[in-house]
Parts: C-alpha cells; sequence; structure tokens
C-alpha cells in the first residue's frame, strides 16, 4: 500500500472519520494517458480508477475542464427562465417574479 494512503487512513481513524472503501475514487491528473500506473488497494480491495466523478452535485472532469459543468449550469438556467416568461405572460406580479428569480435561477447560477 502506498505510504500517503497509509498516511491518510491512519489520519481518519485516528480522528474518527471511516473511509468508506467502496465508495473511494482514484482520479489521475496528467497531460498524457500513457503513464501506466498500478492501482491503489486497501484490505485487499482495489480502489476504482475514474475519469469523472461527482462531488456534492459538481462532476470533476480528468481533464479538469469545465465545459460540462457551465453546458449544465446554462441548459437548466435556460428551462427555468423560460418558465419565469410564462409567469411574466400570465402577469404574476414583480415581487413574485422575483422571488422566483432569487430561490429558483440564481442558486443554479451561483453554484459551484
Amino acid at each position: 500500500m502506498d505510504l500517503n494512503l497509509t498516511k491518510l487512513l491512519d489520519w481518519s481513524s485516528s480522528n474518527y472519520m471511516n473511509v468508506n472503501i467502496k465508495k473511494t475514487k482514484e482520479m489521475i491528473i496528467c497531460p498524457s494517458n500513457s503513464n501506466v500506473f498500478s492501482p491503489l488497494r486497501v484490505a485487499d480491495v482495489e480502489i476504482e480508477l475514474v475519469d469523472v466523478f461527482k462531488l456534492l452535485g459538481v462532476y470533476i472532469y480528468r481533464s479538469l475542464k469545465w465545459d460540462e459543468r457551465v453546458r449544465s449550469i446554462c441548459n437548466k438556467a435556460a428551462s427555468r427562465i423560460h418558465f419565469l416568461k410564462q409567469l411574466k405572460r400570465s402577469s404574476v406580479s414583480p415581487d413574485d417574479l422575483f422571488h422566483f428569480y432569487a430561490t429558483m435561477i440564481r442558486p443554479v447560477l451561483e453554484y459551484a
């Protein structure tokens, strides 16, 4: 087992933070795909090597590019803005329109 991984597991254990090996993922961020790394193993369980993973609702890609994240935010916001337009056409009060914007659209644009 890797020395850094051993230190991490020891630290988490001494701080009462158990690591769930089944949920643990490994992502190698490097400019070349040609590098071959041996898989990490903990207690005879191989840690899964992934190219993308979801953390707190945000997908993180091995390339560290934000293209997909920005695209998903734009799509989600656009659909909610369409609904805001529908509300305006239905003569909803400006205060209610602002409340809809502040609670349904703005958080999508500001989160992560």
